[in-house]
Protein backbone atom coordinates (compact mmCIF):
# COMPACT_ATOMS: atom_id res chain seq x y z
CA UNK A 1 0.00 0.00 0.00
CA UNK A 2 1.31 3.78 -1.41
CA UNK A 3 1.89 6.08 1.84
CA UNK A 4 -0.01 9.41 1.40
CA UNK A 5 1.99 12.19 1.48
CA UNK A 6 0.84 14.73 3.77
CA UNK A 7 0.40 18.35 2.37
CA UNK A 8 1.31 21.05 3.55
CA UNK A 9 -1.35 23.00 4.54
CA UNK A 10 -0.06 26.86 4.47
CA UNK A 11 -2.70 29.89 6.53
CA UNK A 12 -4.34 32.12 3.97
CA UNK A 13 -2.48 34.97 3.72
CA UNK A 14 -4.67 37.36 2.50
CA UNK A 15 -5.49 38.60 6.46
CA UNK A 16 -7.63 41.18 8.46
CA UNK A 17 -5.37 44.07 7.27
CA UNK A 18 -5.23 43.31 3.38
CA UNK A 19 -8.44 43.38 3.89
CA UNK A 20 -9.03 46.53 5.33
CA UNK A 21 -6.82 47.62 2.45
CA UNK A 22 -8.92 46.09 -0.51
CA UNK A 23 -12.10 47.24 1.08
CA UNK A 24 -10.15 51.22 1.30
CA UNK A 25 -8.90 50.79 -2.26
CA UNK A 26 -12.92 49.62 -3.21
CA UNK A 27 -14.33 52.52 -1.34
CA UNK A 28 -11.39 55.26 -3.24
CA UNK A 29 -12.95 53.59 -6.80
CA UNK A 30 -16.80 54.53 -6.14
CA UNK A 31 -16.05 58.15 -4.31
CA UNK A 32 -13.45 58.74 -7.82
CA UNK A 33 -16.79 57.35 -9.63
CA UNK A 34 -19.01 59.64 -7.93
CA UNK A 35 -16.72 62.47 -8.53
CA UNK A 36 -16.73 61.83 -12.42
CA UNK A 37 -20.14 61.82 -12.47
CA UNK A 38 -20.94 65.37 -10.79
CA UNK A 39 -21.86 68.35 -12.83
CA UNK A 40 -20.25 71.06 -14.84
CA UNK A 41 -18.58 68.43 -17.04
CA UNK A 42 -15.52 70.89 -16.95
CA UNK A 43 -15.49 71.06 -13.51
CA UNK A 44 -12.54 70.62 -10.97
CA UNK A 45 -14.25 67.06 -9.28
CA UNK A 46 -14.66 65.89 -12.51
CA UNK A 47 -12.00 66.57 -14.24
CA UNK A 48 -9.41 66.91 -11.82
CA UNK A 49 -10.04 65.17 -8.43
CA UNK A 50 -11.50 62.08 -9.84
CA UNK A 51 -8.52 60.98 -11.94
CA UNK A 52 -6.61 61.76 -9.18
CA UNK A 53 -8.34 59.65 -6.54
CA UNK A 54 -8.87 56.43 -9.20
CA UNK A 55 -5.43 56.59 -10.07
CA UNK A 56 -4.51 56.36 -6.05
CA UNK A 57 -6.91 53.79 -5.26
CA UNK A 58 -6.21 51.14 -8.41
CA UNK A 59 -2.01 52.06 -8.46
CA UNK A 60 -1.30 52.43 -4.65
CA UNK A 61 -4.18 51.47 -2.12
CA UNK A 62 -5.21 48.02 -4.48
CA UNK A 63 -1.49 46.91 -4.80
CA UNK A 64 -0.52 47.72 -1.34
CA UNK A 65 -3.36 45.67 -0.04
CA UNK A 66 -2.58 42.45 -1.89
CA UNK A 67 1.24 42.61 -1.63
CA UNK A 68 1.73 43.15 2.32
CA UNK A 69 2.54 40.19 4.03
CA UNK A 70 1.69 39.05 7.60
CA UNK A 71 3.42 39.70 10.46
CA UNK A 72 5.26 36.80 11.45
CA UNK A 73 4.99 36.17 15.41
CA UNK A 74 7.86 35.25 17.61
Amino acid sequence: MAKTAKKNVQDFTFGKENMYGLAAGIIGIVIGFILMAQPPVDGFLSRTLAPIVLVISYLVIIPLAIMRGKKKQK
